[in-house]
C-alpha cells in the first residue's frame, strides 16, 4: 500500500472535519450571543459548544497536524523549505490560534463573561473560509 496516499487521504478526511467545527462554532456563537435572557438556550449553546470542541474539533486538529507532519515526512523533509510549504504552514498556525481563540470564547460563555456580540462572531466565521482558500490555492499551485 502507498503510504503517501493513505497519509493523504486521512490528512484530507481531518481536515475536512476541523474546518467543519471551525466553520460551526462561531455560528453557534453568533446564537449564543442572543441568548443572554434565557438560561436554558443559554446553557444548551455551552453544550453544543463543549460537544463540538471536545468530540470533533480538537481531535480532527490534532490529527490534521499528525497526518500532515507524517506526509512532509512521506515527501521529504526538505520541503519544508521550500516557499509554499512555509507559507502553507505559517497559514495553519494561523487557523490553530483561531482554533485556540474559538476555545478561549467558549470559556467566556461558560464564565458568563462574553463581551462580544453576534454581529463579532458573524464577523470571525469568515476568518477559516478566507484561510482555506488560501491554503488550497497555495497547495495545488506550489508557488516557488
Amino acid at each position: 500500500m502507498n503510504t503517501y496516499l493513505l497519509f493523504k487521504s486521512l490528512h484530507l478526511i481531518a481536515v475536512i472535519s476541523w474546518m467543519a467545527g471551525l466553520l460551526y462554532l462561531p455560528r453557534i456563537f453568533v446564537y449564543h450571543a442572543e441568548t443572554v435572557n434565557n438560561k436554558d438556550k443559554y446553557d444548551t449553546f455551552l453544550v453544543m459548544e463543549r460537544r463540538l470542541l471536545i468530540y470533533i474539533m480538537n481531535p480532527s486538529m490534532i490529527l490534521s497536524w499528525i497526518f500532515g507532519l507524517l506526509l512532509i515526512h512521506s515527501i521529504g523533509i526538505k520541503s519544508i523549505g521550500e516557499l509554499w510549504m512555509i507559507i502553507k504552514i505559517i497559514l495553519v498556525l494561523a487557523l490553530t490560534f483561531y482554533h485556540f481563540y474559538l476555545f478561549s470564547c467558549h470559556k467566556r460563555f461558560s464564565e458568563n463573561t462574553n463581551s462580544h456580540s453576534s454581529k463579532f462572531y458573524r464577523f470571525i466565521n469568515e476568518v477559516p473560509t478566507i484561510l482555506l482558500i488560501f491554503i488550497i490555492f497555495i497547495v495545488v499551485f506550489k508557488p516557488i
